[in-house]
């Protein structure tokens, strides 16, 4: 269970050696201003394995509502084909005033409500049919998003600095396929690059590289449409380099005669 604890103290109360082992444990001030700036999300772990009945959710750390959450050990939770869109869902509840501690508790769930409600936070989502097995073993970018028996990340937010942003497993795979392509241009080669050596890249980067690549300019998009723009330019790269370029941002230029 994620949870957020940390001891009371007021006068005429007993100091108890496990309110000193909280603070010695948890540098809750430190990971606080660590991560002041940052926008709710994941910000590390906290990733969804695939197992034959149930999901692995890894240790790992998410900021909500401005409050910080450690899940400490690796949880599992079964799951079933129900043919329904299902959504793996962190459920957070009001905070517990006790004599000793403050707690904030979450909870992992399975939720059929596609809906993601301002207590809950999404981890990914899948629809599996009767007889077939769940898989995150993707074939390509735009395998992202089949409909039918596989974890669909793209909905899943990290945090960032200035809001949150895509799933690094979504970015990695685009520049892990954009450089084994062979791609020459430097907006493919820079964009890629930063994926693959940050655990996270922040969103307006990725809406600049789109704008800029394809010439539409920047404007915000879901994290679908972001997904269906990457998925377009890793498309037309390995086509041959379809993708349109403003002709402002030089760069080879090309004509295509059919």
């Amino acid at each position: 269970m994620f949870s957020n604890r940390y001891p009371t103290f007021a006068k005429g109360r007993i100091l108890k050696i496990e309110m000193l082992e909280n603070l010695r444990d948890y540098p809750r001030n430190f990971i606080q201003l660590r991560y002041q700036d940052y926008s709710d999300g994941i910000i590390s772990g906290a990733q969804v394995l695939v197992h034959r009945d149930h999901l692995s959710i890894t240790s790992g750390i998410i900021k909500h509502a401005g409050q910080i959450y450690l899940l400490e050990a690796d949880q599992q939770i079964p799951y079933r084909n129900t043919g329904k869109e299902t959504v793996v869902k962190i459920r957070f509840y009001e905070a517990v005033e006790g004599n000793d501690f403050t707690t904030r508790d979450a909870e992992l769930v399975l939720d059929e409500a596609v809906q993601v409600r301002p207590y809950e936070r999404e981890l990914g989502r899948f629809k599996l049919k009767e007889g077939s097995r769940l898989r995150s073993d993707y074939q390509n970018l735009a395998d992202f998003t089949t409909e039918f028996n596989t974890l669909n990340l793209i909905h899943v937010e990290y945090a960032g600095l200035t809001s949150p942003t895509l799933a690094p497993a979504i970015l990695r795979y685009f520049a892990g396929e954009m450089l084994r392509c062979g791609c020459s241009h430097p907006y493919d080669i820079a964009f890629a690059m930063q994926c693959l050596n940050q655990e996270t890249v922040e969103r307006d980067v990725i809406l600049h590289y789109i704008g800029n690549r394809l010439g539409t300019g920047y404007r915000d998009m879901t994290h679908p449409q972001i997904h269906k723009y990457l998925v377009r330019i890793l498309d037309e790269v390995k086509g041959g380099g379809r993708a349109r370029l403003d002709a402002r941002q030089g760069g080879p230029q090309r004509m295509i005669v059919e």
